[in-house]
């Protein structure tokens, strides 16, 4: 039975993945799973579907925060989302023929190998500081309080990104926690795209993947209608506090602070599985 105290506490735990997702880009997810399946008891599936509605929200606030500053890449995010969509609409279909135990272990090994990926990146930046250069068909510019003015960077390897964007359809699919996990890693260390634009260009995407995938989980059941709109309405509050951390801090401990959090959900799991 779901009490008033238990939906205070899952608003809250929506404040606390608002935040992350407008800061990080990764859609909250990563820890509102944990929170709902080994917190509250809500086998993970539930968790996952719960969490997607999430994303959709955040995917919505960061769209809409990041709006007029340039940093949102739309021809590239339009692009991989194609990728995206694809991977969450198949994982969509088959989760529920993928058991639960399996379902943990793929969290924790996907989140603790972006978490080394992310350590090893803290002190690499994609941002070219001459801002006569080129940016290309598929990069961008945007003004950066950190570099003291207008940065461009171009984009690398773009197979790579719709493979990663692919994955990260599924990942979102079938473990509810927003493909921006996969989507902003990959698209910071290999393929040229500087941490806050891969971080609101994935804002923008991960919402479009989730749409793919959430009326599946609705229409089997897996989705909470109280749980769902208690979370969104705390993402929505906690959304505004990511933008104002965000803008001010540097881009290192941005990387940092991603690689902590998936670094104890993927601990969390492991123990969890074993």
């Amino acid at each position: 039975m779901i009490t008033t105290v238990t939906l205070l506490i899952v608003m809250a735990a929506g404040a606390v993945a608002g935040t992350l997702g407008a800061l990080l880009g990764i859609g909250g997810g990563v820890f509102l799973v944990p929170f709902l399946n080994i917190g509250l008891g809500l086998p993970i599936k539930e968790a996952g579907a719960v969490s997607l509605m999430t994303v959709i929200a955040t995917s919505s606030a960061v769209s809409a925060g990041t709006a007029g500053r340039q940093l949102i890449n739309l021809r590239l995010g339009m692009l991989l989302e194609i990728a995206s969509a694809i991977g969450g609409l198949t994982l969509g279909i088959a989760v529920a023929w993928i058991s639960d135990a399996a379902l943990d272990r793929t969290f924790a090994v996907v989140t603790a190998l972006i978490a080394i990926m992310m350590f090893s990146r803290l002190d690499r930046r994609n941002v070219i500081l001459d801002a006569t250069v080129d940016p290309g068909l598929l990069g961008g510019r945007y003004h950066e309080d950190e570099s003291g003015g207008e940065v461009v960077y171009r984009v690398k390897r773009l197979p790579v990104a719709m493979l990663a964007s692919l994955a990260a359809g599924g990942v979102s699919a079938a473990l509810g926690i927003g493909g921006g996990i996969l989507k902003v890693p990959a698209l910071n260390a290999w393929c040229g795209v500087p941490m806050r634009a891969a971080a609101a260009t994935s804002g923008l995407m991960i919402g479009v993947t989730a749409v793919s995938s959430v009326p599946i989980q609705y229409a089997r059941g897996y989705v909470s209608p109280p749980l769902a709109a208690a979370v969104v309405l705390g993402v929505l509050a906690g959304s505004r506090a990511g933008f104002w951390f965000g803008e001010r801090a540097r881009a290192k401990w941005l990387k940092l602070l991603m690689a902590c959090v998936l670094g104890s959900v993927s601990i969390l799991y492991l123990v969890k599985s074993l």
